[in-house]
């Protein structure tokens, strides 16, 4: 369950305590550390050390400092390694997103969850592989997430991602016409498979079985999918948990989802959650998210790990990019690729771990410095994949 929080978390406001940070708030910026380097929106500009907006408190097991928002993640730090050494070669969002999910900046390659359903299948026989939710939330920010985050690449169409809505009808034109049965549309989907199948033993074209396979899954999801989104048989306690109100398409609902998604055999779940790029108004704008995906995030790890999933299912946190530790506009931070926090729970991690770090300020990863190949191969070691 990959949750890709969209825009470009601040890591300074969120996991990676900085009190030199806070302690040089209004200071221009060390020369030394950004002389020559790549910046985005603030290159050529006057470079003005901006401290955490929000106070950082211990938490957890060890004590680990974390921005005071985030007091549920806090609770299940013993479930998460909490990596702050992340860095990444993109610096804009569609590339910095294409490599977070494929390797590389360049569209063309397969996706994460792709790879993974190519090679460990799928134990859903009704309900896709590899499945896609979005979610807005307060702050306004719509930025558009491509189809080709969760495309197939060169593999067979049959493994790209498939994106249901979470709010209104999850896939559309789930139901049949009018005067059309169930029944009736599966004789015509056979006899359609049947004419396919011929043409397949003519021509040989992966793309045919794909399209053979596809028709035969919106069929079965015609039935799967009302039962998915059907959260009629969920306690009143598990709602509280996670805080949602059913089908509303939050990112609470969207984390419920997921672990009915897992429930059910699906190999990857990836959750978009929008609207952290906070170039201006990063403290009201950290506030928000918070509120949106720190009982969620808490309530997913926690419901897995009751049913006694959490062993077998890795959750992944993390943006496609972290934020300067300093000012833009006064208000904000600009994109920066030098350092980010991501973090993991579940799927055999060592839980109730800091790992890496950046240096005093958050400018720079220093410390066990990761790379997103390394973070991919851990997930697909953790998947069983060589």
């Amino acid at each position: 369950i990959f949750l890709c929080m969209q825009g470009g978390p601040s890591h300074v406001d969120t996991f990676d305590h900085k009190p030199k940070l806070a302690e040089m708030h209004g200071q221009p910026m060390p020369e030394s550390l950004t002389k020559g380097q790549q910046l985005a929106q603030l290159q050529g500009q006057k470079l003005v050390c901006f401290g955490p907006q929000h106070p950082f408190v211990p938490m957890g097991p060890a004590g680990t400092h974390l921005c005071e928002l985030f007091p549920h993640i806090g609770s299940v730090l013993g479930e998460i390694c909490l990596v702050r050494s992340m860095t990444t070669e993109a610096i804009n969002h569609d590339p910095a997103h294409m490599f977070m999910n494929t390797g590389s900046q360049i569209a063309g390659r397969p996706s994460m969850g792709s790879w993974v359903t190519y090679g460990l299948g799928s134990e859903a026989a009704d309900l896709p592989g590899f499945v896609v939710l979005t979610s807005l939330g307060k702050g306004g920010q719509n930025q558009p997430i491509a189809a080709r985050q969760w495309s197939s690449g060169f593999l067979p169409s049959r493994y790209q991602g498939v994106q249901l809505r979470g709010r209104g009808d999850p896939v559309l034109y789930l139901g049949n016409p009018a005067g059309i049965t169930r029944e009736r549309q599966g004789r015509d989907i056979a006899a359609i498979n049947a004419l396919n199948a011929q043409h397949d033993a003519l021509t040989g074209d992966p793309e045919i079985a794909t399209r053979i396979a596809q028709y035969e899954m919106a069929f079965a999801m015609q039935a799967s999918v009302p039962e998915l989104m059907d959260m009629s048989g969920e306690s009143a306690a598990t709602l509280e948990l996670y805080g949602c109100r059913p089908g509303d398409g939050s990112f609470a609902s969207n984390c419920l989802l997921a672990r009915r998604l897992a429930e059910r055999g699906v190999r990857f779940i990836q959750l978009y959650h929008k609207d952290w790029d906070h170039h201006g108004g990063v403290k009201d704008g950290v506030r928000l998210k918070a509120e949106e995906i720190d009982r969620a995030c808490m309530a997913l790890i926690t419901d897995l790990k009751k049913l006694g999933m959490l062993d077998s299912t890795l959750v992944v946190w993390a943006g496609e990019f972290g934020r300067t530790p300093m000012s833009q506009g006064g208000s904000g931070r600009d994109h920066h690729n030098k350092a980010m926090s991501v973090w993991l729970a579940g799927g055999g991690v060592q839980g109730g771990l800091v790992h890496g770090a950046s240096d005093e300020l958050g400018y720079a990863a220093v410390e066990h410095v990761c790379t997103v190949h390394d973070l991919h191969a851990t997930m697909l070691h953790l998947l069983g994949i060589r």
